[in-house]
């Protein structure tokens, strides 16, 4: 009788327990964002809502599918929408419609789900209108639109920034490092040959235009000239009749 009551109070624990358990599994647990500004607390991925200034006061943080929908309705590509690993989304209503921009916490979660809503916004075939998107691990939708080009250029101002920072020693330091080294040594070298072929057209076109100044100087000189002289202007004899006569008042005196 002692050990029929204690087989059946063990079993009444280990009931009581996993019944806690799937409770406490079941309760929705308060998600938190994955990054938050560290000035006033708002997440990261709110800001990043085109023209945030104008939108903040309308804009809804959404971490749960629940949220979701409640934010948004139903909609045909929510089933599609895992929250789970830390997914965060945000909303907001602009005059081209009402944008969501999920955001995956990894390239291949995004990567997967983009292929299933493409898949499935193909099956509805513009019905309803959805405009879709995929941004760096953003994925943005334009739900109540009507203008593409409206939708479009809203998409267009949606960018996807991260700013990754390694805990321990970055295993990417000395590959930056050392392109860095090629690209700066590659622009010094061009800088450099730019410097001496600009220097060399510099100068040709100096000495160019120095000489052509010179040469007609020197003509209008031999122009004014009476007669030529081969001898220079030195003193030569007058075989030829062509050098004119030296004046007396140029010789010199005894």
């Amino acid at each position: 009788m002692k050990r029929f009551s204690f087989t059946t109070f063990l079993i009444l624990i280990c009931t009581f327990c996993i019944g806690a358990l799937r409770v406490a599994a079941e309760a929705p647990s308060e998600n938190k964002s994955q990054e938050v500004s560290e000035t006033d607390g708002v997440p990261v991925l709110t800001k990043h809502l085109p023209d945030y200034e104008n939108v903040a006061n309308r804009a809804t943080y959404i971490l749960n599918p629940t949220d979701l929908r409640n934010a948004l309705g139903e909609r045909p590509v929510f089933d599609l929408i895992d929250f789970a690993g830390g997914t965060e989304a945000v909303t907001a209503r602009y005059p081209a419609g009402t944008l969501l921009i999920v955001e995956y916490t990894t390239p291949q979660f995004s990567v997967d789900a983009d292929n299933r809503i493409k898949g499935r916004l193909s099956e509805l075939n513009g019905q309803p209108a959805i405009f879709y998107r995929r941004i760096g691990n953003y994925n943005a939708f334009i739900f109540d639109g009507t203008d593409a080009g409206a939708a479009n250029q809203l998409l267009d101002q949606i960018k996807y920034e991260k700013d990754v920072r390694w805990l321990g020693t970055d295993p990417f330091a000395l590959k930056r490092a050392e392109r860095n080294f090629v690209l700066q040594t590659s622009d010094l070298f061009i800088s450099t040959v730019m410097i001496v072929l600009i220097g060399i057209g510099i100068s040709g076109f100096g000495g160019i235009v120095f000489g052509i100044a010179f040469f007609f100087v020197r003509e209008q000189k031999r122009a004014a000239m009476e007669t030529f002289s081969d001898a220079g202007g030195m003193t030569r004899l007058n075989l030829d009749g062509f050098t004119p006569e030296v004046l007396p008042e140029r010789l010199l005196e005894e």
